[in-house]
């Protein structure tokens, strides 16, 4: 088939590559001229591993434009993938996809169905499919279909490739028959329903992982009150298959651009229609306080960060991807900084979007060791493999101090005791080394 994709970020772009390597031509759009070019020379605009090299595998198949009107007028489906963000209130803002759905109005000359990939509020698309037919510039038929997504950054490729499920929302079979045909070599499972079922699946899937999160922090954090191990409760947890074991990492919130949008976006929906969501609200809460919980344990070795040497390992919201968005470093980093501390930082792939954020106040290191040289305190935010796998004599050899404050629950409790280290995680005892309190 003939595909159109709007948008190349993590969905659109993950969106149209898996589409080609499935046998289709995609046309990917993007406002950015270079971005564009990036693209076009195979060169993936962000960091998603296994990406890059199936776009190069597929440039055959794949095209990348800023010329939206030749890319639509004769595709046979168009996929909406551009962004949904937040606005201050909590809802979605739908500027970019009603912008998308008007260029497509205005440009096609073929019948074909326009599918919204992009993570939109409960209704969106019947408001998408009146405003394409209200602006068609041409005598033709157009079907609108909600085909959410259910990638996760860091495994989209695989997510898209192998998918879960592909949930196909439409109210007209012409379109459902489409979209089978569109997936037809992807082996998964697929649930046609009507749009709005559809795109409640999706927030309906978020919130639920958001929830279960949220859950198992709270749990954490009474574990530690208590003296229980949050690992050995949620290993027993996992055994039910009613429950499962994914999911149950305690560690300090969930970040990225899924899940703090997508519960805020319900809960201020519900909120519309004058019904509360509580568990989602409390969800959204519970991850907000989270995400300061080393901070609040710092304050057990260290009155102030004034004058002190911190070694921050991790700038993303997790590992596999430069995403920064909701990561828990943006709101503690800031606090240290304020506080006097002298802040250095390390992430294999985060750096440049942190500098973006916070170009100086930050020494940005490219090693782990470097990093932690004279630290008086060292912060895990990110679990990526490279800090899983330290030696931890590396911390009491290298640190001035060795207070490792560990948001990701990266070591194991017998492995911190043996290095003889103060070591503080999340849900579990707190190994100190220190005879008495550095205060």
């Amino acid at each position: 088939m003939k595909i159109a994709v709007a948008g190349t970020g993590y969905v659109g772009l993950v969106t149209g590559v898996c589409l080609a390597e499935n046998g289709h031509s995609v046309t990917c759009v993007d406002i950015d001229d270079d971005k564009v070019a990036l693209m076009k020379a195979g060169i993936s605009p962000i960091y998603e591993p296994g990406l890059e090299e199936i776009m190069i595998k597929n440039m055959k198949r794949l095209n990348f434009t800023t010329d939206y009107k030749r890319a639509y007028k004769d595709a046979d489906v168009i996929f909406i993938g551009v962004g949904t963000p937040e606005k201050k209130d909590g809802s979605a803002n739908l500027r970019f996809v009603y912008g998308v759905a008007e260029q497509i109005a205005k440009s096609i000359e073929n019948d074909c169905v326009v599918v919204v990939k992009s993570t939109v509020p409960i209704g969106t698309n019947d408001k998408i499919e009146d405003m394409i037919r209200e602006n068609l510039a041409h005598d033709v038929n157009v079907y609108v279909a909600s085909n959410p997504e259910f990638l996760a950054q860091g495994t989209a490729v695989r997510d898209t490739l192998y998918a879960s499920r592909i949930v196909i929302g439409v109210e007209e079979e012409i379109a459902g028959n489409v979209l089978k045909e569109v997936y037809r070599n992807f082996d998964a499972p697929i649930v046609v329903t009507n749009r709005k079922s559809a795109e409640m699946i999706k927030y309906a899937s978020n919130d639920f992982l958001a929830l279960k999160i949220s859950f198992i922090n709270e749990i954490g954090n009474l574990c530690e009150i208590i003296g229980a191990n949050i690992e050995d409760v949620a290993l027993g947890m996992g055994y039910d298959g009613r429950i499962g074991n994914r999911f149950l990492n305690a560690g300090i919130g969930y970040g990225g651009s899924c899940f703090p949008k997508d519960t805020k976006a319900l809960h201020w929906l519900a909120n519309f229609h004058d019904y509360e969501l509580k568990t989602v609200k409390a969800a959204i809460d519970v991850n907000e306080n989270q995400k300061l919980k080393l901070i609040k344990k710092s304050r057990k070795y260290f009155d102030s960060f004034k004058g002190l040497n911190v070694a921050v390992l991790g700038l993303t919201f997790k590992p596999g991807t430069d995403d920064l968005r909701e990561a828990p470093t943006l709101v503690n980093i800031p606090i240290m900084l304020e506080d006097g501390a002298n802040v250095r930082a390390w992430d294999p792939v985060g750096i440049e979007n942190f500098k973006k954020i916070h170009p100086i106040g930050i020494d940005y290191c490219y090693s782990i060791e470097e990093t932690l040289k004279d630290a008086d305190i060292c912060f895990i935010f990110t679990e990526w493999d490279e800090v899983k796998e330290l030696d931890l004599s590396k911390y009491r050899e290298l640190m001035r101090n060795p207070v490792v404050l560990d948001g990701r629950n990266c070591y194991d409790l017998v492995s911190a005791k043996k290095a003889n280290i103060t070591y503080d995680s999340i849900g579990r005892e707190a190994i100190n080394s220190l005879e008495a309190s550095l205060v």
